[in-house]
């Protein structure tokens, strides 16, 4: 029970703690509201299941054992962060409306942004890999005892989200001037600029 209580909490404090994902988030629903929030959210947590899987069967382990393939992923990551980045630091608002294609469009990019980012970023694997064997169970199935606290974990980053995406959209009413939301793009474009720049920077070890 003590080692349950242990995960919860110590998950909590990682899911809660601000890094790219709040980024990612933060951006998304100042500029196309709580629905792109939520697509946004959806795509990160499956990214999270994602990780679940390769960490649970071993893919995780092959990826920290091959320099090579950690450098490609780590790259890819990085370039793909920074791309994120400059294109909120360089967005231009339009004060004209979207159709319902264009609307469409806009969420299922912001599950795919929020998917190809968690996926790409190695260093979510490292968390993976390293964080959850510290409560595995030797005389249980670790199989199972791997998939369900990364399940547990989705769920719980995937909770944190649509409350984090809730408070942002009501906060948004009062901060979607031109000249905040101007703001509001180039400091979350720094943010995962610096993101995909540490990213690309870190040595594997």
């Amino acid at each position: 029970m003590n080692d349950i209580l242990t995960f919860l909490v110590l998950t909590l404090f990682v899911i809660m703690s601000p890094g790219i994902d709040t980024a990612l988030i933060t951006k998304r629903t100042m500029a196309d509201g709580q629905t792109g929030g939520y697509k946004m959210a959806l795509g990160l947590a499956s990214g999270s299941l994602v990780h679940t899987l390769a960490a649970t069967f071993g893919l995780s382990a092959l990826l920290l054992q091959s320099a090579l393939a950690f450098e490609i992923v780590k790259y890819a990551g990085a370039v793909y962060l920074m791309y994120l980045g400059i294109s909120a630091f360089l967005s231009k608002k339009s004060d004209t409306g979207c159709s319902a294609k264009e609307e469409k469009t806009k969420e299922t990019s912001a599950f795919r942004q929020g998917l190809v980012s968690n996926v790409l970023n190695p260093k979510v694997a490292v968390f993976f890999l390293t964080f959850l064997p510290q409560f595995v169970q030797n005389d249980q199935n670790v199989t199972l005892q791997l998939l369900l606290m990364g399940i547990t974990y989705t769920i719980l980053a995937i909770t944190w989200f649509f409350v984090f995406v809730f408070f942002i959209n009501y906060l948004r009413k009062w901060l979607t001037t031109p000249s905040v939301q101007r703001f509001i793009d180039k400091a979350t474009g720094v943010v995962l600029i610096g993101f995909g720049l540490k990213l690309a920077f870190e040595k594997h070890k």
